[in-house]
């Protein structure tokens, strides 16, 4: 498969997505931010829609509407005081997107692609740069924030009072959410980002608790299960974002299972 000049891209883009969504995907799941991560997969729909309809770049109407609302969330404070706010933006992105799409008629195909991220096969090495200096962007702001991020997430009361301005670090985080989002939505789709950015960060955290070693293990869940479900598609003809889904799906229960029983 790797004679194909389409597969070799794919798996490129496969591994700079999977390499960003395990390490900013773990945060997300730590801080317990899932929800928001969601919300900024459905925000990106309408960035890209609205980008087509104007005739520019839908990845550059997915950055610049999840950046957008990426600071928007960080600036709602608390989670307790922002779900309700979040799950009216996240109908408001989608209902957007589709009146985007009532003006832009020309290809539903698109919507396809969109929502569950079909394209992945015929992804363009350009595009496959393009993915590398927005992965690169985001693992050079997490680790810049990594401390503080990590103080933040795990004891907030006591990081508060040592100085670290929490509202400051939760913007910066959803920022980084935001690109990241916008990358594994080139692979998964709107709908499916959760598969690849909170399913092996979830399994990470059942398999080992130290956050040094769960990054990695997150880092690496993503990228093995992309590539395998890359190549499963290849040779089955069923759709990337399938397999990706019911990988993760696989891995998070057998990760169960095994913290269920060392608990015993």
């Amino acid at each position: 498969m790797f004679e194909f000049e389409f597969m070799r891209n794919a798996f490129m883009a496969c591994t700079v997505v999977g390499v960003v969504a395990g390490a900013v995907g773990y945060f997300l799941v730590l801080r317990g931010e899932t929800f928001a991560g969601h919300a900024l997969a459905h925000v990106g729909f309408p960035g890209a829609t609205g980008a087509v309809l104007i005739g520019v770049s839908p990845l550059l109407g997915m950055v610049a509407f999840t950046v957008a609302a990426g600071i928007g969330i960080g600036l709602l404070g608390e989670k307790a005081h922002r779900d309700v706010a979040i799950g009216i933006v996240l109908t408001q992105a989608l209902g957007l997107g589709l009146l985007f799409l009532h003006f832009y008629t020309t290809s539903a195909g698109m919507v396809t692609g969109l929502l569950f991220g079909s394209n992945v096969l015929g992804i363009s090495l350009e595009r496959v740069w393009t993915l590398v200096i927005l992965g690169a962007a985001c693992l050079v702001a997490l680790a810049a924030i990594g401390r503080p991020l990590l103080f933040a997430s795990l004891q907030p009361e006591l990081a508060e009072a040592k100085g670290t301005r929490l509202e400051l670090v939760s913007i910066l985080f959803m920022v980084i959410v935001a690109l990241a989002t916008t990358e594994a939505m080139q692979i998964v789709g709107v709908l499916l980002v959760f598969a690849l950015m909170v399913a092996p960060a979830a399994t990470a955290m059942h398999l080992t608790r130290r956050v040094q070693h769960g990054i990695v293990v997150s880092v690496m869940l993503a990228v093995v299960t992309a590539w395998i479900s890359l190549t499963l598609a290849f040779y089955t003809d069923w759709p990337t974002s399938f397999w990706i889904t019911a990988l993760g799906s696989l891995a998070y229960l057998a990760s169960t299972r095994i913290r269920m029983r060392h608990s015993r």
